[in-house]
């Protein structure tokens, strides 16, 4: 399949104010925490860092899955969880002021709940810190296991995001070990373990999609109940990367985005740099607008599938 080569002017980033960027970064290394804009290459991390925010990267960052697109480590064995990395995150929101926090993470299929408690101790020790701070999950499929899912929204953080990352087509090629119908089975079961969570989740375009295919999935997200989405242009990180077959221009992005908010999504943000966690404390606007109570869950599932 021939790839495109020459990056357009729309994917051009303004040049970052390192002095910000590197009183964040000092931050980061004080504590040994780890950011999914620095592991991933995010084109954002310049106006991200400016801004003082950051999307943490938790249990990594080695990850146990390879996908062909990601410029995240796995290669590396993944190591012990860090006892200290709940207390770590939590030190890093209260110096950067955050009022909105993501908390993400690598895959951990070695650990038989994936990961759920090491998001439960971040959200808590977030909570007891900065308890004005909204917080939101970015979690892998955890394989399944719809307890460890339950265990994570028990601990009610505001948004529950999961990426579908692409459309199903294209699963084998680029998200070889992931799986289309458990994406969306964990949001639908977002939605029926705790109702009052602002559910979430993103497309990456360029690696060959039809607008036919994006727009499907986008009804598939909608027929889960997912209340916000994410689309984006993805760029190859390096060589030894999936290539990008097409850069998608700006108005297209504005087509997806009035199509989605024309079939029920709450929020849509889509343009060529947007990335999962781009400008996500835009999410406390939305919650102000559409606000939900949270309560108690009850699990539906204890077991994995």
């Amino acid at each position: 399949m021939e790839r495109a080569t020459l990056k357009p002017d729309w994917l051009r980033v303004k040049a970052p104010q390192w002095q910000r960027v590197g009183n964040v970064k000092e931050i980061l290394r004080d504590l040994s925490l780890n950011t999914v804009c620095e592991e991933a290459s995010c084109p954002n991390i310049g106006e991200c860092f400016n801004n003082g925010t950051a999307t943490f990267l938790i249990m990594g960052p080695a990850c146990t899955r390879a996908c062909p697109y990601c410029d995240i480590d796995f290669e590396k064995k993944p190591q012990p969880l860090d006892v200290n990395e709940p207390h770590h995150l939590a030190e890093a929101v209260r110096r950067l002021r955050l009022n909105h926090v993501v908390i993400t993470s690598v895959n951990r299929d070695d650990l038989p709940d994936g990961g759920a408690t090491q998001f439960v101790n971040c959200i808590e020790a977030v909570r007891q810190e900065s308890p004005g701070t909204t917080i939101e999950v970015l979690i892998p499929d955890l394989c399944g296991n719809w307890q460890a899912l339950g265990t994570i929204l028990a601990a009610q953080p505001e948004v529950l995001n999961h990426n579908t990352e692409t459309v199903p087509r294209l699963y084998r090629r680029t998200r070889p070990q992931g799986d289309y119908q458990r994406s969306l089975e964990l949001l639908r079961r977002t939605r029926e373990l705790a109702p009052w969570v602002y559910s979430k989740s993103g497309i990456m375009v360029g690696l060959g999609e039809e607008d036919a295919e994006v727009r499907q999935v986008m009804r598939d997200l909608r027929a889960v109940d997912c209340d916000i989405l994410t689309l984006g242009q993805y760029l190859q990180p390096s060589q030894k990367h999936l290539g990008v077959q097409d850069f998608i221009a700006p108005e297209q992005f504005e087509a997806w985005r009035e199509y989605g908010e024309s079939i029920g999504f709450l929020q849509v943000v889509a343009s060529p740099l947007t990335r999962s966690s781009y400008h996500a404390e835009q999410v406390r606007s939305l919650m102000e607008r559409y606000p939900r109570t949270p309560t108690p869950i009850t699990p539906i599932a204890t077991t994995a599938n």
